[in-house]
């Protein structure tokens, strides 16, 4: 069996969550959402999807256990196929502090979530500081100053933020941005 191209799975994606816009998370919906989640377990944005909106809704059908257990089998294979994105196992830190009374589990989950985005925050700035770097004009460098001088206290051993930081300075002082710094 060939795999489904990613825009064949956005595509799934979109036409299971149009399957809801009358009534969210009818059978319809949810057997659409399964179907794409067996296809394509490693689909994460459709792991996380089905998971809220079993959360969202109410299935009088199965117990309570049986809907917990399926929402963290999705969320725990979300955290698996992400490679354990921050996003994930933020999700899957929620889902055990609110309904598995797991509150020293989650508060793992919510630390090593934190350092993930921590890590790609610092790497988006870095990228938007040189961005502005390379534009070199005066208000580009107003804006990379200013990023800087938060970067430098969230960031504080990051040395290639530091470097990328001592160029924006350099260029600030050449603009006359900035007093010529003692050499």
């Amino acid at each position: 069996m060939k795999h489904p191209s990613l825009e064949e799975l956005v595509a799934k994606f979109e036409a299971a969550k149009a399957a809801g816009k009358d009534v969210r998370g009818n059978p319809e919906q949810l057997r659409l959402h399964r179907e794409l989640a067996e296809t394509c377990p490693a689909f994460t944005h459709n792991l996380l999807y089905l998971a809220w909106l079993q959360q969202s809704i109410d299935q009088p059908d199965r117990s309570a256990e049986e809907v917990s257990s399926e929402i963290q089998r999705l969320l725990e294979a979300a955290v698996f196929g992400s490679y354990r994105s921050a996003q994930t196992v933020v999700e899957l830190g929620h889902f055990l502090d609110a309904f598995r009374a797991s509150p020293h589990e989650a508060m793992r989950l919510y630390e090593e979530g934190e350092q993930k985005a921590l890590d790609t925050l610092r790497d988006a700035w870095l990228g938007k500081i040189r961005y502005w770097n390379d534009e070199r004009t005066k208000e580009s460098l107003k804006k990379a100053l200013q990023l800087g001088e938060l970067a430098e206290r969230m960031f504080p051993d990051f040395t290639s933020l530091h470097i990328e930081i001592q160029i924006t300075r350099d260029y600030a002082e050449t603009e006359g941005l900035l007093p010529p710094a003692e050499k």
